[in-house]
């Protein structure tokens, strides 16, 4: 893919339902380059759904050409199975990004809410909202996807200056 701006790779983890959404950047405006919300079935091992979350990332990966992703901060829940096994999902997604050399930074959901709508506590649909309109999005996105691109333009925004963010490269 021939870019003339910045390329970057957004990644929603979940085990059932990992967004991967790519935008790229050229100044201050955004470019919807594709998203995807990687759908796995209820009876399908966790070993598998690992597998394939790599798959669908690495795809995206060599055909995208991201110079960066972005991933949500690390989840804390009560429930110790399910930050485990959300831990093992952000672990494979942050290996296939490590494997093709691609530096991974992680952001606090507030501070993606921030960098998108302005307000660190917006809703879900301010956020779909916002995203749409900066990337020219008329269709219909899962929030996963949705999530994902909050995260690439996140990114880019902590990068560029737009927006004084925290971010830790992982």
């Amino acid at each position: 893919m021939q870019s003339k701006g910045k390329v970057v790779l957004g990644i929603d983890t979940s085990l059932r339902g990992t967004g991967l959404g790519v935008a790229e950047s050229v100044g201050s405006k955004f470019r919807f380059v594709e998203s995807r919300r990687l759908k796995m079935p209820a009876k399908l091992r966790v070993s598998e759904c690992l597998r394939q979350i790599h798959e669908g990332i690495t795809d995206v990966l060599d055909r995208c050409q991201p110079e960066a992703a972005a991933i949500e901060g690390a989840f804390f829940s009560k429930n110790a199975k399910t930050a485990m096994i959300l831990g093992q999902a952000r672990g494979v997604a942050i290996e296939a990004c490590a494997s093709k050399g691609i530096p991974v930074f992680e952001y606090a959901p507030k501070r993606v809410k921030q960098a998108v709508t302005g307000y660190g506590t917006a809703d879900k649909q301010q956020v779909a909202k916002m995203v749409s309109s900066m990337l020219g999005i008329d269709g219909e996105l899962s929030d996963d996807e949705t999530d994902a691109l909050a995260l690439a333009i996140c990114h880019v925004h902590n990068r560029t200056g737009y927006a004084e963010l925290e971010s830790q490269e992982i």
